[in-house]
């Protein structure tokens, strides 16, 4: 008598490896699963179930039958790594990076394996490693499109744009139809500067890839570069953004577990920058003057970076819960079992948001505040707290939030401790007047130059000093110089650097008389810092929240005469400015005292304002639930 088979017949094999190039998962989960029965020690049949679950977008029951195939065939390098690419998705990152190792302890040169591994070091902000990952990809490999794309992405978090533009194109030519690489080059782009184009890169990689919310959150974004569509249209874009979370989440919550009658509120914040970043700056004033009796503060970081800054605020916090590493449903569930009672959301369409969590709702009231300027489009995002200088009462209609007013600033700025003296002004040592920017290369839109080209024009001895990471690489600094001189202005005028140290960037100020602030996206943190070092801000108000953040900062720095309506009003009060250097000089004398004292940096005034809006949300809650009048917002 023969024994029985140890696997299916060629037949069967080839029957399932068609359903699987034609996406039939239902088919090949159901056949695999014959198959874990009939032939228990064939490892592809555990393999082929686990991958099948994992693209039908059941990863957590993806795990286990790829754990069983691993067992079954330790030496083979696919099964570890499809065991990884599961841990991924699921944001285990530690058993990923374990799962790829394992992989290449049975196949050295297995490129997708470097590649993957490359991955869980960027997720690390380990650039180095993802680096090195990539290229040993790519060495094994070259045709491989995924690989040039994440190389490319390394190569942009490095500012070397130039580099990654190149290595996102050959991923392109490889791979005409991968989403990622398009998304990628829409990145790229975007940091040079060239928003249309950039556009265009996003809405390639959405054709592709109707669901890539990353591409849809970059493009929402990037539109705020340029103004490229009214704020109706901006508008309606978040809409659809808001559309396809609601589709693409397993469930709402509709019930929560805080207490109706809070004493203190349980408030929740999302954000992947609690340590030295602008939301870092603006956030640590704040939490140490919020009174513990009146808000209790949950932290829920999406992002694992550390330093000196968040050492001190994690003190601020009740709870401190990280979700970078959980998926978006286990992220709202452990959120939900928290009981917090207003959940609020620090990122907006910026890198390391988890607005996916806040379409499952996972607390009563959903906030949007600091991070970002704009609508994030969800409608479970219920207010988003905003100061009128920022959204005139006329601006409403550009959001799907409530707007909930703070009455003097929606900003509350941390002066640097360890900043140095305001610097004498530099005119009187130079014998002319120096313009300065700080923003990245993405801001630096054709209008902007153009202004600061007849700007120049009009003061003839001026310079101009830029910085932006990019800058720190002789190609880019190439680049923007073509451009100015493409506008008449002698690059010799121009004094461009990179990247450097925070207390270097402010003693970089001592350089500078006075900024010229882009448009339509102009500065925030770098406006504040600018301010403390005793050097003022000439902004240009738009039409949407975003272009008047800079209104927003001045005025609530008591320097409403340093905000122009118009690009020719910004043009002739910069001219006027730079003549006027009696009037710098004395308002670079008194200015960090000016900005010390106001509503900007009034933390334990901003502290109580906070609390009375998160209360006021809470008792407007309470009373929509209770079937009563709603009370008017403050």
């Amino acid at each position: 008598m023969s024994a029985p088979p140890v696997s299916p017949p060629a037949t069967e094999i080839q029957r399932l490896m068609q359903d699987f190039s034609r996406n039939r998962y239902d088919e090949v989960i159901a056949v695999s699963a014959d198959w874990m029965r009939r032939y228990p020690a064939y490892a592809f049949g555990w393999i082929a179930q686990g991958t099948a679950l994992h693209r039908a977008g059941r990863s957590h029951e993806a795990i286990a039958p790829l754990q069983q195939a691993t067992a079954l065939a330790p030496a083979d390098a696919s099964a570890h790594n499809n065991l990884g690419n599961v841990q991924k998705s699921l944001r285990r990152y530690d058993q990923a990076e374990a799962s790829y190792r394992r992989a290449l302890q049975a196949n050295p040169h297995y490129a997708e394996a470097h590649y993957n591994l490359a991955l869980c070091a960027l997720e690390r902000d380990d650039l180095v490693a993802a680096e090195t990952g990539c290229r040993r990809a790519l060495a094994l490999k070259p045709e491989l499109a995924e690989a040039h794309t994440n190389l490319a992405a390394i190569l942009d978090e490095q500012g070397r744009l130039t580099e990654a533009e190149a290595s996102c194109r050959q991923a392109i030519a490889l791979r005409p139809d991968l989403a990622e690489a398009h998304h990628g080059l829409g990145n790229i782009l975007k940091n040079q500067g060239r928003i249309a184009d950039a556009v265009a890169s996003y809405r390639r990689a959405l054709a592709l890839q109707p669901d890539h919310l990353s591409a849809h959150s970059n493009l929402l974004l990037c539109l705020n570069y340029a103004a490229l569509g009214s704020p109706a249209a901006c508008a309606a874009e978040a809409a659809r953004y808001g559309e396809l979370l609601r589709l693409s989440a397993r469930g709402t919550y509709t019930a929560w577990h805080c207490t109706p009658q809070a004493t203190p509120l349980r408030v929740g914040l999302v954000s992947g920058e609690l340590w030295s970043h602008p939301v870092g700056y603006f956030l640590e004033g704040v939490l140490a003057q919020i009174d513990k009796s009146r808000l209790e503060l949950v932290a829920f970081p999406s992002h694992p970076r550390r330093d000196a800054l968040t050492e001190r605020i994690h003190l601020h916090f009740a709870g401190w819960h990280p979700v970078n590493a959980l998926n978006d449903d286990d992220a709202a569930r452990l959120i939900h079992d928290q009981g917090i009672h207003i959940l609020i959301d620090l990122a907006g369409h910026t890198r390391h948001n988890r607005l996916p969590v806040f379409a499952r709702k996972p607390a009563p009231v959903q906030v949007s505040w600091l991070g970002y300027f704009a609508t994030t489009g969800l409608p479970q995002i219920d207010y988003l707290l905003a100061d009128p200088a920022a959204v005139p009462p006329e601006h409403t209609s550009h959001f799907t939030e409530q707007i909930w007013y703070a009455p003097d600033t929606r900003l509350c700025f941390t002066p640097p401790p360890d900043a140095p003296p305001v610097a004498p002004p530099p005119w009187r040592r130079n014998g002319h007047i120096t313009f300065g920017c700080y923003q990245n290369l993405a801001k630096l839109s054709d209008d902007v130059l153009d202004c600061w080209a007849a700007i120049m024009a009009a003061v003839p001895a001026s310079r101009l000093r830029l910085q932006s990471r990019p800058l720190g690489y002789p190609h880019d600094r190439q680049l923007l110089g073509q451009r100015m001189q493409a506008r008449g202005i002698d690059v010799a005028r121009l004094s461009m650097h990179g990247e450097m140290p925070r207390n270097a960037y402010l003693d970089s100020h001592a350089e500078v008389d006075l900024i010229l602030d882009t448009f339509p996206f102009p500065g925030g943190t770098t406006t504040c810092e600018a301010l403390w070092m005793g050097v003022p801000t000439l902004t240009l108000a738009g039409d949407r929240m975003l272009s008047r953040q800079g209104a927003s900062l001045l005025h609530a720095a008591g320097l409403a005469a340093w905000i122009a309506s118009s690009r020719e009003e910004y043009i002739t009060r910069a001219i006027a400015l730079a003549r006027d250097q009696d009037r710098l000089a004395g308002l670079r004398a008194s200015l960090r005292e000016q900005v010390r004292t106001s509503a900007l940096c009034d933390a334990a005034r901003f502290a109580v304002q906070f609390e009375i809006a998160l209360g006021g949300m809470w008792q407007r809650y309470r009373q929509q639930q209770a079937g009563g009048a709603p009370s008017p917002a403050i």
